[in-house]
């Protein structure tokens, strides 16, 4: 199939890697020409598990190329798959101003195609219920002057990709969700996925559209439950570990064990903006949440405990590693690492910061904009070396397990543990240890 990518970031460069990966023809399409160029010379834009040497082979093969040109692009291809942001306002409101450009060039794109050559527009990115069929659809139909479900298809088709491992999980996903305007549309979707394991919903529209919402809300649940029962473990002198060890032993009556182990606040590009959105518009309809309305205000109070520990200790100069919000990404979006570098800076505390996967010149697009809004002297806190930190901090967080930096920790210098280190039992014994919630 030939399919035209639109967004270079995360779920757009390792779609288009995969999809090309499958045998396809793909086209990526980006506004913003670095990612063009580095997608043209075989580099991935982002720092992924599997995508660099996934990018060179399907660039090399000719399977995957990219362009600035949306006109170009429409008509090279039969399916066009949206991957652009829709990042959050302040209180919560989704921002649709990146899927609306992009669906006024995809329709008029479309308007120049030969009549009856069937063109499918798949929407990927997170979006609340209603802003493909009453906002989205009618742009695609005015601009192209053609009728959706018709003329060209229309659905939706949300990801389930997480940081660190999409490559893998793109492969092996544990479902596949079609939001299908008409039949011969989800057609096209599932064609895109067969012979991938998992069970395949094709379902409504709107039903697809608040599929990725229901499953990251409960996922920040559960970090938030996990980490409140952390705390209060950690209050009474009991090893929370143990008591989830014991929860998560009952799989008939409880959840899953995935995001159920006490660590650090949650972060990232999709938990933290996807609550927003969903409570936002449960406020909206006159809808009570309480429950969800109080899981990013508790977050919110986790990440404060990390600072508090540093505070206690009374010591300024201050060494933290990790600054990404997942291992193994460069994705600083969010990232309640970074929240607390900023705090921490803002208290007049001496800081230097280590994350092996975080290069400031790598950065691209909304990723080095946020750091920028947040911590712009970045480059001048950034240590070259695991050493360089322990030489200056009097206080080490520890916020990633990187092998070198788990190799390097003393045993004579304070510690916060913001993710359990594999020998956090032995080293609670040793004065200078907090866990932050063990």
């Amino acid at each position: 199939m030939r399919i035209s990518v639109f967004g270079l970031g995360y779920v757009g460069c390792v779609s288009a890697a995969c999809l090309a990966a499958r045998g396809n023809e793909v086209v990526g399409v980006d506004v913003n020409p670095t990612k063009v160029e580095l997608i043209t010379g075989g580099n991935a834009p982002v720092v992924e598990e599997r995508i660099g040497e996934l990018t060179a082979e399907v660039v090399a093969s000719g399977a995957l190329r990219a362009t600035t040109d949306v006109a170009a692009a429409v008509a090279a291809t039969e399916v066009s798959l949206v991957c652009v942001g829709t990042p959050s306002a302040p209180n919560g409101s989704l921002s649709t101003a990146y899927l609306e450009r992009v669906a006024e060039e995809i329709g008029d794109a479309l308007a120049a195609k030969p009549a009856g050559e069937r063109h499918t527009v798949v929407f990927r990115s997170t979006m609340l219920p209603g802003t493909c069929l009453d906002l989205l659809v009618p742009i695609l139909e005015k601009a192209s002057g053609r009728t959706a479900g018709v003329d060209f298809g229309v659905a939706v088709n949300p990801e389930f990709l997480r940081e660190g491992t999409s490559v893998r999980d793109f492969f092996e996903p544990p479902k596949t969700v079609i939001g299908e305007l008409d039949g011969p549309s989800g057609d096209v979707v599932a064609a895109l996925y067969d012979g991938l394991p998992g069970a395949v919903f094709r379902v409504s529209i709107p039903v697809a559209e608040i599929t990725k919402y229901a499953d990251n809300s409960f996922h920040a649940l559960k970090v938030g439950f996990a980490n409140e029962l952390g705390s209060i473990c950690a209050a009474l002198g009991l090893d929370s570990h143990a008591v989830m060890d014991v929860f998560l032993a009952d799989t008939k009556l409880n959840v899953s064990p995935a995001y159920l182990r006490p660590g650090f606040a949650f972060g990232g590009s999709c938990l933290p903006k996807d609550l927003r959105g969903l409570v936002h518009a449960a406020h909206r309809a006159d809808v009570s949440v309480p429950i969800l309305s109080h899981v990013l205000p508790s977050n919110e109070e986790h990440l404060r405990r990390a600072f508090d520990l540093v505070a206690r200790t009374g010591k300024r100069k201050v060494g933290l590693f990790g600054l990404s919000f997942k291992p193994g990404t460069d994705d600083l979006r969010e990232s309640p690492l970074v929240e607390l570098a900023e705090r921490l800076l803002g208290k007049g505390y001496d800081l230097r910061i280590h994350d092996a996967n975080v290069s400031l010149s790598r950065l691209l697009g909304a990723n080095r904009e946020f750091i920028e809004a947040r911590l712009p002297h970045l480059g001048q806190l950034l240590a070259a070396s695991v050493d360089e930190v322990l030489d200056h901090a009097e206080v080490i967080l520890v916020g990633c397990k990187d092998p070198e930096v788990l190799a390097k920790l003393p045993h004579d210098r304070t510690i916060v543990d913001l993710v359990r280190l594999p020998d956090a039992p032995a080293r609670r014994a040793e004065p200078g240890y907090v866990g932050l919630a063990w």
